[in-house]
C-alpha cells in the first residue's frame, strides 16, 4: 500500500501525494482499474499540486458496493472531497472515469472548478469493437472461469490490448486488477452503457459552463479517435490529440500528458479551495 493511502469512510481507498496545502487534482481511473494506473504522471503532477486518486468501489483496494451507478460512483466521490473540505477542484477522469467525473460535475457543481476527461468515450457509436482478449475475459459462459485465473501476463495482455505501442505497464496497477472481481467490471461496463444511453457527455457537459480539456490518443484503438471532434460541442473546450498513441495516454506518453494536465490546471489553481494541512 501507499505510505500515503488512507480509507475514508465510504469506504474508499485514496492516496494522497504531494503537498496537502497545494492545489487539489482528483485523478479518476477507468472500469477496472485503479489510482496506480496514474503512478507515471504522479510525480511530474505532485510537484505542484496535491493529488488525490481514488479507487473507484471494487476496484483496486477498495471494497465492493451494493451499486455502481454512475451516479453513485459520483456522490462517492463528492463524499470523499467534502470529507477532505474540497471545492472548485480540478477533476481528471479516465475513460470511464470521466464519466464519475462529469456526474461528479452535474451533481455537485461546487465540487468542481474545471474538468479534464483522458481518453473518455463521448457517445456510445463512438465505441470500437472489444479487443480479442477482452473479449474472452468477458463473455459468458468461460469468461467468469477465465478471469478467475487471470495470470500477470494475462493481465497485461489485456491492458496492452489498448496501447498504440508497447509501454511500461506499473506493477500496482496488475495487482490492483487482480482484485477487481469479474461482477463488478462487467456491472461497471453496464452503468457506463446506460449513462451514455441517456445522454452524451459533450451534450452533459455543454451545460455545465466548466473549463474542459480533453486528451485523446490519436490511434486509440477503444473508441473512434475522430469522435474527440464532438467535443467542440463544449463552449471553449481545449481538445488536444496525441499522435501514435492508444487509449492510456497516462502510461503510453506520461511525459506530454502530464504537462497537458499542468498547463490546464495552473490558470484554474488559485480559485481551487484546500482543505487543511
Amino acid at each position: 500500500m501507499n505510505p500515503h493511502g488512507v480509507r475514508h469512510a465510504q469506504p474508499t481507498h485514496v492516496d494522497h501525494d504531494g503537498p496537502r496545502d497545494a492545489p487539489p487534482l482528483l485523478l479518476i481511473h477507468g472500469s477496472g482499474a485503479s489510482g496506480a494506473s496514474w503512478e507515471p504522471v504522479v510525480p511530474a503532477l505532485a510537484a505542484r499540486h496535491h493529488v488525490i486518486r481514488v479507487d473507484l468501489p471494487g476496484c483496486g483496494q477498495s471494497p465492493p458496493a451494493a451499486s455502481y451507478d454512475v451516479r453513485a460512483q459520483a456522490d462517492r466521490v463528492a463524499t470523499l472531497l467534502d470529507e477532505l473540505a474540497l471545492s472548485a477542484v480540478t477533476v481528471v477522469g479516465h475513460s470511464s472515469g470521466g464519466y464519475v467525473a462529469t456526474a461528479l460535475a452535474e451533481r455537485r457543481p461546487d465540487l468542481v472548478g474545471s474538468l479534464a476527461l483522458v481518453g473518455t468515450g463521448p457517445r456510445l457509436d463512438a465505441l470500437s469493437p472489444q479487443p480479442a482478449v477482452l473479449r474472452a475475459l468477458l463473455a459468458p459462459p468461460f469468461g467468469p472461469l477465465l478471469w478467475r485465473r487471470r495470470s500477470d501476463t494475462m493481465i497485461r495482455k489485456a491492458i496492452g490490448a489498448t496501447f498504440a505501442a508497447p509501454a511500461t505497464i506499473p506493477p500496482g496497477m496488475v495487482a490492483d486488477l487482480r482484485n477487481t472481481t469479474y461482477r463488478a467490471f462487467r456491472t461497471v461496463l453496464r452503468e457506463n452503457t446506460a449513462y451514455l444511453a441517456e445522454r452524451s457527455v459533450p451534450e452533459r457537459l455543454a451545460v455545465l459552463g466548466r473549463p474542459l480539456l480533453v486528451v485523446f490518443g490519436a490511434a486509440d484503438p477503444r473508441w473512434d479517435p475522430a469522435s474527440a471532434r464532438l467535443y467542440d460541442a463544449v463552449p471553449d473546450a481545449r481538445i488536444e490529440m496525441l499522435p501514435g498513441v492508444g487509449h492510456m495516454p497516462m502510461l503510453e506518453a506520461p511525459e506530454p500528458t502530464g504537462r497537458l494536465l499542468l498547463d490546464f490546471a495552473a490558470p484554474r489553481a488559485g480559485t481551487a479551495t484546500a482543505g487543511p494541512a
